[in-house]
């Protein structure tokens, strides 16, 4: 089999949408280790059979429901390539605005104390450690497993700027934090989308969080309290459909300058306020 002839093959067992050509494509260049443009140039080249095998299984992983980013063992976020696993969740667009609303809040040469709550993969505190340099970033996790492919990030794209911590949200931190951020777990437990897509391969401590999806969130805004000094700021991630009931919970707990955010779809997606 030729290249061309194993994408051909791939996109008729993924679909001939826009997506499916491109996992295919994906999948390729990671067996071979090529790039987009060396597979657009060398349709004609062979594959080995050992390679074609390989291409082949992990086409039926797919075609499985498995996601590209597990397959591969990498995701981008924030223009960095980002090591994950089945231990953490897969590193959304969307989480992308969280970034950029940490930015805005930090001046471009503040000290800063910095804290990513439940960090997985380590993509949030990566990208804000590189984007802020005089930082001082923590980030912590309650699994192990995750906080271990999060060091291995940390090595690759931010050594020496980022503090891990296993512990339970802001448990194991201490002293004065001016920024927290976080994305998370926020789907309801009964969520039909948790039996869907790839929600059905993430861990789901990492995607769910009580009857309403708000017990994490509930929880985190109840600690950064006693963490964060007058003015300073929480942020984090939601659903689409939780920006009215994450505002009153802030406004229950006295935090002002509540303001969400919406993705580039419209809907609602990031919520940052200040602690009083």
């Amino acid at each position: 089999m030729n290249v061309g002839e194993l994408l051909a093959e791939a996109r008729a067992a993924l679909g001939p949408a826009p997506s499916g050509a491109l996992e295919a494509e994906v999948l390729l260049r990671f067996v071979l280790g090529k790039g987009r443009a060396w597979l657009f140039a060398n349709p004609e080249a062979g594959v080995p059979d050992e390679d074609a095998g390989r291409f082949r299984a992990l086409v039926d992983r797919r075609s499985g429901g498995e996601p590209v980013a597990y397959l591969v063992g990498e995701r981008e976020f924030w223009s960095l390539r980002l090591k994950v696993s089945p231990n953490v969740l897969i590193p959304r667009p969307e989480t992308e605005l969280l970034v950029e609303a940490a930015l805005e809040a930090i001046p471009p040469a503040a000290a800063w104390r910095v804290a990513d709550i439940g960090t997985g993969s380590g993509a949030i505190a990566i990208a804000i450690a590189r984007e802020r340099p005089a930082c001082e970033v923590h980030a912590t996790d309650i699994s192990e497993a995750a906080l271990t492919l999060a060091r291995e990030n940390v090595r690759n794209l931010a050594p020496g700027r980022i503090h891990l911590h296993r512990g339970n949200w802001l448990e194991p931190l201490a002293g004065h934090f001016h920024l927290i951020v976080s994305n998370p777990p926020y789907v309801a437990e009964d969520d039909p989308h948790l039996r869907q897509g790839d929600c059905r391969f993430e861990p789901l401590q990492a995607l769910t969080a009580g009857p309403d999806g708000l017990a994490a969130i509930r929880l985190i805004a109840e600690q950064a309290r006693h963490v964060l000094g007058d003015g300073e700021i929480l942020a984090f991630e939601h659903g689409y459909d939780q920006g009215e009931a994450v505002r009153s919970l802030l406004v229950s707990l006295n935090y002002t300058s509540i303001e969400t955010r919406a993705d580039l779809a419209g809907r609602d997606r990031v919520t940052v306020c200040k602690w009083r």
